[in-house]
């Protein structure tokens, strides 16, 4: 159950939220729902990594390695998107 909760996109949320009581356009609170599924892509593989790592190393450097491989992604998956016209960075 923690993880159904920890799941849920609580801060997107929130921030759609925001922006419709902010009286943000229509177009602004569909980019921030559209960009947050692409950049949350790149994260995906962290979590899948991240407990073989803590198994194999202390948190801290486990925590370090997917962190810094997740910056990584971004960047790759940035400019990979950016082929089939997806441009996020």
């Amino acid at each position: 159950m923690g993880g159904f909760l920890a799941a849920l996109p609580i801060i997107t949320i929130l921030t759609l939220i925001w922006l419709k009581i902010d009286k943000a356009s229509s177009e602004k609170i569909s980019n921030h729902a559209y960009y947050t599924f692409w950049y949350v892509l790149p994260t995906l593989p962290m979590f899948l990594i991240f407990p073989k790592l803590n198994q194999k190393f202390d948190f801290w450097p486990a925590l370090t390695i997917c962190i810094t491989g997740t910056i990584l992604l971004f960047f790759l998956f940035g400019y990979l998107s950016g082929k089939f016209g997806i441009k996020l960075l």
